[in-house]
């Protein structure tokens, strides 16, 4: 069998082809990504688990093509083979500065006054992303793997997914995702082309449960897409978002304790700055990184606690990023001035309290840093992860040291062991610090002792393993939600269990199912054919009819209450056994009804042809007859805001077929199956809905394997079978009604037209 490839996508290769002295030169890059893919790579390939033929790295040299053509054989990977996207400097400067780093970076970050809109790097941004495509298009086939990373290409999966719908596709977000409030900030047609882009992925990942969250509110709010256990149903297919703290090569940095050059570099420290305490960080140059608060809560230490003057040494590490945009160069003079006057007003002659350097670290003297120093202070505004938080615990192999983190950064959800600050709180910083240099041996053991069992127990080939797992686990959930139109054998299939079954249940949905949408609910009242196979349907004991419907119940039970069959009424908050009194779902709560009418009323009177169906426990807005482009226009807006207004609340918003719906959290169809099934046992089940309000029922059901459930209308769906129309399922029942009046005679079981 052919093995399939994997085509990791990111904005640069980990490598980078320049031209010095005209001589081409090839570096490695570095960054986290890098490390973490080629460690997992790695692993794989010493297990011998590696599930794929090639594994192929897209993303941009920093080189043109000659120069790239020129590096020749020079370029070849153990791990990968490098597929180069080849952006003009205009494009790549406005995708990659102007967009990326100068409106998404500082608007997932909260950071929103420094986000800079500007449509002509949209476009770059969108040109650029194409390039991408059109690299990707040329060697992509099927059963092929496309692993995406971060947010210069938010777009890419959706644009793939247009070319090649069957394509596995897995997303992953190495930053933030922001709440809704600040992502609605951009231009509304940039919020849908960001989050189509995203949707075109089969798996999202985010770093924190936080991210997801944010991300799947954001596509509540703008595409009115729900989500189920996190899965949203988007354009016929499921896309799962999920959590996976990525993390480090935790081996990598805990054996480099004993590496010669680190015990040698660690030893020079340790002789340099003698007695006194090292606190250390270590950062790119960033805002979102918090160096200038860290200064001004290590001054205000000093000033509070004047008994460390000349006993301690805070060393600060500033790696060099992004020069060329304007908010980095200012945040580097700030930071070069208030370390300046620190230096000045606060040192001595004998005692410099800051060593402050503006460089890149290699390996060995970033770990000897980090088994040297006293305290780790990494305390970020808001971090996607931060894996040095990780690395300075990875390394600690004497099991000393502090770790001082942010709270605002996505490891401090799994190193619940450090001491976590505010950020902006100074003073708490300040006393953190304090506290972390007067910690004892034996609690600095404990903590360090927790945090490296937990980066230990989710390393970095954990993280892509389970990236992967999760990516095989959702497309294995795609082709369980799928259009299957009921056959001729399936069919045949149905009749035969349907005759042979001893207990038979049938949960029926009414409009879109039993009757066809109309102009108005009170017109799809049941004609004589349908209430004729129901009855007979019915006065067969061997069957248990329940309609499963949302319509009230006084109107349900004026068309049908004189069968002898069941009734559900309002998705389940009223319900009735055929002969006896109506029964409320108990604890449901109707005060919050007025204020939602009131809501719908104003967007009906703003929408022509739009009525609001006021119910006992629920409320609904049906746009059907409306115009289509108005329609949706006024049903967006509503639904934005009957989701503010419902937020803290416990009802629900939904969005079913041309209508907008309220009602009580907890109530649901798939609830209402649950009780139903508890009634009694049954070995035939049929239940047929239309909606997305239907789709609870069929998740309920998926698992028991007499059950035929059936999608009405041409959706994908948890149910097993599609059929197109309401006249499809009145034939399939009335085929079913032959069965009860022949007796079940084998002679009457073929598969009947519809």
């Amino acid at each position: 069998m052919t093995k399939k490839r994997l085509f990791i996508v990111s904005n640069r290769l980990p490598v980078n082809v320049e031209v010095v002295n005209d001589k081409t030169e090839i570096h490695p890059s570095s960054g986290g990504l890098v490390s973490a893919i080629s460690s997992f790579l790695d692993d794989e390939k010493e297990k011998k688990l590696n599930k794929y033929s090639d594994t192929y790295w897209v993303g941009v040299p920093g080189c043109t093509a000659p120069v790239w053509s020129a590096a020749g054989q020079d370029l070849n990977d153990d791990n990968y083979k490098f597929l180069p996207v080849f952006i003009s400097k205009k494009v790549y400067d406005a995708y990659y500065n102007g967009l990326s780093n100068s409106m998404l970076w500082p608007l997932f970050h909260y950071f929103p006054s420094y986000a800079e809109f500007n449509s002509d790097a949209y476009t770059s941004y969108k040109k650029a992303n194409e390039e991408f495509l059109e690299v990707l298009l040329k060697h992509l086939g099927p059963g092929d793997v496309v692993w995406i990373h971060d947010y210069h290409l938010l777009p890419l999966a959706g644009m793939i997914r247009n070319e090649l719908p069957e394509i596995t596709i897995g997303f992953f977000l190495h930053i933030p995702f922001p709440s809704h409030e600040i992502f609605k900030i951009m231009p509304k047609e940039w919020q849908e082309h960001i989050l189509e882009g995203m949707l075109g992925a089969d798996l999202i990942g985010f770093h924190t449960i936080d991210y997801a969250a944010h991300f799947l509110k954001t596509v509540q709010m703008v595409f009115g897409l729900q989500n189920e256990k996190n899965i949203i149903e988007y354009k016929n297919r499921l896309v799962k978002a999920e959590v996976f703290p990525i993390s480090i090569d935790y081996d990598k940095f805990h054996d480099a304790w004993d590496d010669p050059a680190v015990r040698e570099k660690r030893h020079a420290l340790k002789k340099q700055f003698n007695e006194r305490k090292i606190i250390f960080s270590v950062d790119r140059l960033d805002y979102t990184k918090g160096v200038y608060n860290r200064l001004k809560a290590y001054e205000y230490f000093l000033s509070n606690y004047p008994e460390y003057h000349g006993k301690v040494v805070f060393i600060m590490n500033v790696v060099p990023s992004r020069d060329s945009i304007s908010k980095y160069a200012e945040r580097k003079k700030i930071i070069d001035e208030y370390v300046g006057n620190l230096l000045s007003t606060v040192g001595t002659v004998t005692w410099q309290p800051i060593i402050y350097q503006y460089a890149n670290l290699d390996f060995d003297e970033l770990v000897a840093m980090y088994t040297s120093c006293d305290l780790a202070l990494i305390t970020p505004i808001r971090d996607g992860m931060n894996l040095v938080a990780k690395e300075f615990v990875a390394s600690r192999r004497d099991e000393r040291g502090v770790l001082v983190l942010s709270e605002m950064a996505g490891a401090a959800r799994e190193l619940t062991y450090a001491l976590v600050i505010n950020p902006i709180d100074t003073e708490e910083i300040a006393l953190k610090i304090k506290e972390g240099l007067e910690m004892t041996g034996a609690e600095q053991a404990m903590r360090m002792k927790a945090m490296q069992k937990a980066v230990q127990r989710y390393s970095v080939n954990t993280w892509a393993a389970d990236f992967f797992k999760k990516l095989e686990g959702i497309r294995k959930k795609q082709k369980e939600f799928e259009v299957r139109f009921l056959d001729n054998d399936s069919r045949i299939e149905l009749l035969g269990s349907f005759n042979n079954a001893k207990s038979r249940l049938l949960l029926l949905d009414y409009d879109g199912t039993l009757k066809p949408f109309v102009s108005h609910p009170a017109l799809a009242k049941p004609d004589d054919n349908l209430l004729e196979i129901l009855r007979a349907l019915a006065e067969d004991k061997r069957n248990h009819i329940y309609i499963i419907s949302g319509r009230d119940s006084t109107t349900l039970g004026s068309w049908i209450g004189h069968l002898p069959i069941n009734i559900v009424a309002e998705h389940g908050a009223k319900f009735r056994d055929a002969g006896q009194d109506w029964q409320n779902e108990p604890s449901i709560n109707t005060e919050w009804l007025p204020v939602v009418e009131e809501i719908m009323m104003n967007h009906a009177r703003q929408c022509e042809r739009s009525f609001v169906e006021k119910k006992e426990f629920s409320i609904a807005w049906h746009y059907r007859n409306a115009e289509t482009a108005p329609g949706k226009l006024v049903a967006d807006e509503l639904y934005n805001e009957l989701q503010q207004y419902t937020s803290s609340l416990k009802i629900k918003v939904v969005k079913g077929n041309k209508i907008i719906e309220v009602r009580n959290k907890g109530i649901n169809k798939g609830v209402a199956v649950n009780r139903i099934l508890k009634t009694g046992k049954y070995d035939f089940t049929l239940a047929c809905g239309d909606d997305t309000t239907d789709e609870d029922m069929f998740r309920q059901l998926a698992d028991i394997k007499s059950a035929y459930t059936i999608k009405i209308g041409p959706e994908a769906s948890y149910a097993k079978y599609n059929l197109y129309t309401p006249q499809m399922v009145t034939s399939l029942l009335n085929t079913l009604k032959d069965i009860v009046e022949h007796s079940g005679k084998p002679a009457q079981l073929k598969a009947t037209g519809d």
